[in-house]
């Protein structure tokens, strides 16, 4: 789901970007509303979470690949703003860090999985909880269902902004400029690979989180859910068990298993290098000529493709680069919500001694 640069017409992605900057505006403002310092932790994990189940590649039947996201269970724990912030972090450094994603393309993949996902998913878990109690298994199941609902309506998105190219952009003998894909192609692919596999593994992934924190952790649920009930509410669970200890730990397993993704064989639908595009298949003679000089505009990617070893050691790539993309995309949410609540706290300074200035 990650779209690469080259796909998307430059008038395209400016609209991402017009789509993405207010919400990531709006993100910085409500998320301090939500993470008070205790929960800064927390929200780092969930980035970091996020970036690393996108590293799986689960195979599709077709003989593409799909991921999952992680954005509604970041949405369910902490408010879907915070689910805006640390998915587009995660997004940002695999895009500039990795190669996965555009950078011109980055509004979109923003739009699309960091905005779009965790709205939509949070609006249904809202929908089917209800009044539920916090620890009755009604809610785990309506998070299992938000995160199948919010990854599949990311991909179709995402198919909707592939499948139209054709039909803007095109020279005029009507041959494809950007992505040589249309409509019924695109919403196929992407809704095949979505509904079948990638939402089930994103609905078990929320799904089991929400039903773990509601018998090991029921005060981390309630961060998002003040007002909801929870019967014989207990304070977490043991000191020998902490809930952020198990989060860190399944952290590190999912770092130690990320070479499963390389596994599966072919790639994600639409992110193939423009050279190894099926030229018949779309009834083309040549490589739409944006999608050629668009797809190199970003060739800065340190760990290009989750690797810096030229496919000599892939398993070793693909581990170092889970390690590094941890520590930054942790760090880089620590530091950003810390920024934010310095701010808001000189804010708030400044205008509880204003008065008395006034007066002086």
């Amino acid at each position: 789901m990650h779209i690469p640069d080259g796909y998307l017409s430059p008038q395209t992605c400016a609209v991402g970007y017009v789509i993405a900057v207010p919400a990531w505006a709006v993100a910085v403002r409500r998320v301090q509303r939500v993470v008070r310092n205790r929960h800064v932790p927390t929200l780092a994990v969930l980035a970091a979470v996020s970036f690393l189940v996108m590293m799986f590649n689960i195979p599709i039947p077709d003989g593409t690949t799909a991921h999952a996201i992680g954005a509604t269970v970041i949405a369910v724990l902490l408010g879907p703003w915070a689910a805006v912030l640390a998915v587009s972090v995660a997004l940002g450094f695999q895009a500039l860090l990795f190669g996965d994603g555009g950078v011109l393309a980055f509004g979109f993949n923003c739009a699309n999985m960091a905005v779009l996902a965790p709205f939509v998913g949070y609006g249904v878990y809202r929908l089917i909880a209800g009044r539920s109690g916090l620890t009755a298994p009604r809610r785990a199941f309506a998070a299992a269902a938000g995160g199948y609902a919010g990854i599949n309506a990311a991909a179709l998105a995402a198919a909707i902004e592939f499948g139209l190219q054709p039909e803007l952009f095109h020279n005029a003998a009507g041959a494809p400029l950007y992505a040589p894909y249309h409509l019924d192609q695109t919403i196929p692919a992407m809704m095949l690979a979505h509904l079948t596999i990638a939402g089930i593994a994103e609905g078990i992934l929320t799904g089991g989180v929400v039903a773990y924190l509601q018998r090991a952790n029921v005060p981390l649920l309630r961060v998002n859910h003040a007002g909801v009930a929870a019967p014989g509410e207990k304070p977490a669970v043991s000191r020998r068990f902490r809930p952020l200890h198990v989060a860190l730990g399944a952290v590190a397993v999912m770092a130690v298993l990320t070479p499963l993704g390389l596994l599966a064989p072919g790639g994600a639908f639409g992110e193939d290098a423009p050279e190894d595009l099926d030229l018949h298949e779309y009834g083309l003679s040549a490589v739409p000529s944006g999608l050629n000089k668009y797809n190199g505009f970003w060739h800065h990617a340190l760990f290009n493709g989750y690797d810096f070893t030229s496919d000599a050691h892939p398993t070793i790539g693909y581990l170092v680069s889970a390690v590094v993309g941890i520590a930054i995309v942790g760090a880089a949410i620590f530091l950003i919500t810390m920024a934010v609540r310095w701010v808001a706290g000189r804010r708030g300074a400044s205008r509880t001694t204003a008065p008395g200035e006034a007066g002086s």
